[in-house]
């Protein structure tokens, strides 16, 4: 048990707050000013609300013991709280986008100077809450700081069409910062919901080369060959990796359990938390293949 709550979680809750309260804000600033691209933000900012609530949650579950029926412990939950908000996003969008193009067609008149001053305090509490996360070490964080980063980026593309709108009659350049600002989010979330698939689909750990590995490890003293090599990640920080390892024929136990040190030693300095490794030597039956016969386990 930790006496203290963990830097990510206080960093996470933070945000959330900053981020749940300025959404309500945003909602009735939109109203009131008429503007679809606060809306669309506000959308936007509804999402990320759900994002960092549960990555505030998650941050506190999912350094839980694995149990039996959860036997890999709760990393997965954060991806699957990423899909989740993906897919809230996008849904969202979809709305507000819809609502922009007709917009385009029939521009109304948007109070300028309200939605100066909303886009002021927009880039004043994100900014706030991006600057908090911004030295954040866990995925969570990191993810979470670059949706607070496009909040801030949004606010400002809208503090710049307010002031022109302020001096100048062109109430269509709302709809068209609501439908650059959709485009923009969605691009960014579609690019973190195929993250998200690979994690799901049991894919290779971002960055991690399974043939480049294969050749580290034949530069080790008395290893012959790396095979039958499985890795997946459980959540884009923590990956599993299984494989089989065949040593020379009268390779020693010691020369064996160095072999594999080294491998674990190279393994968990590319964040693997779970890893498997088999041993066999030249001659041997690999496990890998059909079970041996009777007389094969004899000797062993």
């Amino acid at each position: 048990m930790h006496d203290h709550p963990h830097p990510a979680g206080k960093n996470l809750r933070f945000a959330f707050f900053v981020n749940f309260v300025f959404t309500f804000i945003e909602i009735a600033g939109g109203i009131w000013t008429g503007s679809v691209a606060i809306l669309s933000d506000a959308v936007h900012d509804a999402g990320d609300c759900i994002s960092l609530g549960l990555a505030w949650y998650l941050q506190g579950v999912s350094d839980r013991e694995p149990n039996e029926r959860f036997t890999y412990g709760y990393r997965r939950l954060s991806a699957l709280g990423a899909l989740i908000t993906g897919c809230v996003l996008i849904i969202g969008l979809g709305f507000v986008a819809w609502e922009s193009i007709h917009r385009l067609f029939e521009p109304k008149p948007v109070r300028a100077g309200g939605m100066v001053a909303l886009a002021v305090v927009g880039v004043l509490a994100n900014g706030a809450a991006a600057w908090r996360l911004r030295s954040g070490k866990s995925l969570n964080e990191q993810v979470a700081t670059w949706h607070l980063l496009e909040d801030t980026l949004g606010w400002v593309a809208v503090l710049v069409g307010g002031t022109i709108m302020a001096f100048w009659d062109v109430p269509i350049i709302d709809p068209l910062l609501s439908i650059g600002i959709s485009i923009f989010v969605l691009y960014n979330v579609v690019r973190n919901l195929k993250k998200v698939g690979m994690v799901f689909l049991q894919a290779s750990p971002a960055g991690f080369d399974v043939e480049a590995f294969r050749k580290e490890a034949l530069e080790l003293p008395k290893v012959v060959e790396l095979h039958d090599t499985y890795t997946w990640t459980l959540d884009g920080e923590r990956h599993v990796i299984a494989t089989h390892l065949l040593m020379r024929a009268g390779t020693s136990r010691e020369e064996i359990c160095a072999a594999k040190g080294e491998l674990y030693r190279l393994l968990r300095n590319r964040e693997f938390e779970h890893i498997t490794i088999e041993t066999e030597l030249e001659g041997e039956h690999c496990n890998s293949e059909f079970p041996p016969s009777a007389h094969e386990c004899d000797h062993h």
